[in-house]
Formats: structure tokens, C-alpha cells, sequence
């Protein structure tokens, strides 16, 4: 039934001079110019609207407000009759991010920790208390706008919340985040939309994700001579633990959080494995080199053997250590590194780097790394690496066999646009038309397998 006015009489509108009438959420104002605006302003379901409907010069009425309002309460209703049995508003953002959370924890879902720091720091502020399946790509698109614009310190905010209270800014070092940064946080938003349909949440994807285009850049990795020179001063640094963290990520490939959380009962130094329960592409074995193996019986014997961790630590809540960072900072710096490109990180790309260096296929590279998709492993195909230029030397000797350097020598390069041999003694015989093309050095041989036939009459 629609609604009575009194003050939005349109009698009273007729009259308006100037100045504002309200009733009802729309409102009519009259302009300097003497046109007329309307406009709403009403709360749906928790969410405001505010839209300006259009001047009275433009044909729009008061009419035309109200059919707006009407329309955006019916839309309200028709979404809460196809809500889940329990619910009377739409599942928000930041609702929907907690309980996605919970329900991942549950099923045992994969990178847990990543995802909740990229909701908590990014996806949640952002969008907030909007519905769920209000989310539109307009709305994504704007995240990605903000998020580019934003400076933060690599690995995350460094700003503590007492710093955060005084209005400070991260330092110098800052630079914005990285498309790659800003894709990875999309990721998650988009696995969200993908579970909450699948759990019955909302019954269709809101919007479309479009990624940013990553620059391929360079992967930084250490030289052999690096790697032994962090070793060794790993291997004298005041940290016990960073001298085992390193040689576990060069010998292996293994992330950060993936070492500090091995577990004696994971390791089996029979079968060279290490388990991984919960890797970022879901869990796995891994492989390790015999010395390693040797290293891990030796050092798991002086570790306390009242916990099941190879990296314990009292302080910490997860019973394990959860950061090496300053320690390892301290070794790159005292192996003439520049801490600031030689992250801990930088010990996965040395180790695969240097398998597919070493002449590894990929399909094994990607089973020691770990890696969900082929093309994650085909980076570190760096064109660049000494290699490549080995691959080709090997091209050059497959195809320049010892005949082959012997019969190039013999024949001095031929002359093709000569009708007659160079050589007076050959003036005498008969030319056959193929010589006359090609020359008495003849054809490069056939591929093997593959026939050739010529005429030479």
C-alpha cells in the first residue's frame, strides 16, 4: 500500500520557493534555478541507499521516487526468501570471512594462516558489512584501485598497533603492493565466493574477478659459492636453529613455515621423506638428499626429546618456532649478501633453481617443489642460466657429428650461383641438374627416418 504524504504533498511541492522537504526517506529540494531534485535516502536490510532519482526538469516525479524505493525493499524481501532456513538478513562480508575461516579450519583446508592475514589486513576492512551477494565487480574493481595505491613494508605491516594509535606510517623501505600481492588477496576473495556457493551461503557468484597483470620479473636466487658462504655463517651464528633452517631449505626446497613446523614422527630417514601436512598446495611428501639425512639423525638427537619439534620453542604458542627472520638477516649480511634481495624465501628459489640448472626435468622439479601447476615450475627456466647455453651446445654436437665436421672441411663453401664446378678437372663430366644446385659437397643429411627422394635425370 503506498504511503500518505503531508509535508511531500505535491501541492506543497508546487509551492516550495526554496529549501528541502523530507517524509518517508525521499526528499525534494528546490534548486537556486528554480528546478526541482529528488532524491532517497533509506536503510535496507542494515545497508543505506542514498541516491539522487533525477530534476524535475528531466521529467521525473515524485512518483518515480517512490517505484524506486518500493523497488529496492522488494528486492530486499525476494533475496531474504532465498536466504538459508535461519536467516532474516543477508550473510555480510565480514561475517561471511569469519565463519569461511572456521568452516576451512574444520575441513582442514590449506594455507589457512595466508588467508587470514590477507582477510584480516585487506579484504575485511575494505568490504565490511556489504552483503555478500551485493558484491559487484565495480566494488572489486575499486579494491584494486586502493590496494595499488597503498605502501607497505615486505612481508606485510611492520606498523605495531601502539605506532598505529600515533598515526605512524611505514618507512622508507615501503613501496606499494605488487600486482602479484594484490592477485594473491584476489584469490582468496575469489575461493571465499567459490565456497559460500558451495556451502549453500549465496546460490550464485556475484561478480567477476579479473586479475592484474603480473610482471614475470627476475627470480633472485644464490650462486653455489653463495649458498656455502651463508652456510658457514649460518653455521657460526649465535642461533643454533638457523643453521638447520638453512641447510633444510637448500637441500630441499622447503618453505619457511613448512621447516619450523617439522615434527620428529614426520621425518623418515629410511625412505629420504619428510611429510608436509599441510603445505600450500595441499599436503605432501617430501623428498630429501642423503647428506641431509645424515645432518637430520645427528641434529635430532640433541634436539629435547620431550617435544615432537625440530624447531621448539617455549615462548611461542604454537610450541614451534614461527620467525628466523633477524637471525637469518644477521648470516646474509655477514656472507657479503644484501639482506634486503636475499630473503628467507630466497632459499626455495636457490634449491629449485639449481635442479633445473643441473638438468632435472620439470614434471620431477614440480614433485620435489611441491608446486601446484607446471607453469609455477617453468620460471625457474631462467633464460639467463649457464644451462641454457649448455642445452645448446648440446643441440650443436647431436647435429655436427664428426662425418659431418670432416665433410664441411673437405668442401669449401659452394658457390650457387656458378653453373659450372670450381674444380678444371670435373669440366669434363657430365653435370647432373642436382649438382648443378647443390654442388658436389651434396645435401645436409636426412633426418633420421624420414626418406628422401630426388630425381637427377
Amino acid at each position: 500500500m503506498s504511503k500518505r504524504f503531508t509535508k511531500l504533498a505535491r501541492l506543497n511541492i508546487r509551492k516550495l520557493g526554496s529549501g528541502t522537504l523530507h517524509e518517508h526517506g525521499l526528499t525534494f529540494t528546490r534548486l537556486p534555478n528554480g528546478d526541482g531534485l529528488y532524491s532517497v535516502n533509506i536503510m535496507v536490510d542494515g545497508q543505506r541507499i542514498h541516491r539522487v532519482i533525477g530534476r524535475e526538469s528531466e521529467g521525473v516525479t515524485r512518483t518515480q521516487a517512490e517505484d524506486f524505493i518500493e523497488k529496492v525493499r522488494r528486492e530486499a524481501r525476494e533475496g531474504r526468501l532465498s536466504l538459508t532456513k535461519g536467516r532474516k538478513v543477508s550473510l555480510r562480508f565480514r561475517e561471511a570471512a569469519s565463519r569461511y575461516l572456521e568452516r576451512l579450519s574444520e575441513e582442514g583446508g590449506n594455507d589457512l594462516q595466508m588467508k587470514r592475514s590477507r582477510l584480516t589486513l585487506h579484504l575485511v576492512p575494505f568490504f565490511g558489512s556489504t552483503p555478500l551477494a551485493k558484491i559487484c565487480t565495480s566494488d572489486i574493481e575499486r579494491y584494486k584501485v586502493q590496494r595499488s595505491s597503498e605502501r607497505s613494508l615486505r612481508g606485510g605491516d611492520r606498523v605495531s598497533a601502539k605506532s598505529r594509535l600515533e598515526a605512524a606510517m611505514p618507512g622508507a623501505l615501503a613501496k606499494p603492493a605488487s600486482p602479484g600481492s594484490i592477485n594473491r588477496e584476489l584469490a582468496v576473495l575469489s575461493h571465499l565466493l567459490n565456497k559460500t556457493i558451495e556451502w549453500g551461503w549465496i546460490d550464485h557468484r556475484p561478480a567477476k574477478i579479473n586479475r592484474l597483470t603480473e610482471d614475470s620479473g627476475r627470480i633472485i636466487y644464490l650462486t653455489v659459492d653463495e649458498s656455502r658462504r651463508l652456510l658457514n655463517c649460518a653455521k657460526s651464528d649465535e642461533k643454533a636453529q638457523l643453521y638447520p633452517f638453512v641447510l633444510i631449505g637448500l637441500r630441499t626446497s622447503m618453505r619457511m613455515t613448512e621447516i619450523l613446523s617439522i615434527r620428529r614422527e614426520h621425518v623418515n630417514l629410511e625412505r629420504l621423506m619428510i611429510y608436509v601436512p599441510k603445505a600450500k598446495a595441499g599436503a605432501r611428501e617430501q623428498p630429501i638428499t642423503g647428506d641431509l639425512a645424515e645432518f637430520l639423525a645427528g641434529y635430532m638427537s640433541t634436539v629435547d626429546s620431550h617435544t615432537p619439534w625440530l624447531f621448539p620453542s617455549a615462548r611461542s604458542k604454537t610450541g614451534h618456532t614461527v620467525d628466523i627472520c633477524k637471525p637469518y638477516r644477521r648470516a646474509v649480511a655477514a656472507a657479503g649478501l644484501d639482506s634486503t634481495l636475499f630473503v628467507r624465501h630466497t632459499l626455495r628459489h636457490t634449491a629449485i633453481t639449481h635442479l633445473v640448472q643441473a638438468g632435472v626435468d620439470l614434471p620431477t622439479v614440480q614433485r620435489i617443489s611441491g608446486h601446484k601447476t607446471m607453469a609455477m615450475v617453468a620460471r625457474y627456466a631462467h633464460a639467463n642460466g649457464a644451462h641454457i647455453q649448455l642445452a645448446m651446445d648440446r643441440l650443436q654436437n647431436r647435429l655436427n657429428t664428426p662425418q659431418e665436421v670432416a665433410e664441411s672441411a673437405e668442401f669449401p663453401p659452394h658457390d650457387y650461383t656458378k653453373t659450372t664446378p670450381d674444380d678444371p678437372e670435373l669440366l669434363d663430366e657430365p653435370l647432373q641438374p642436382l649438382e648443378i644446385l647443390v654442388g658436389r659437397g651434396g645435401f645436409e643429411p636426412p633426418t633420421n627416418g624420414l626418406k628422401v627422394r630426388c630425381s637427377t635425370s
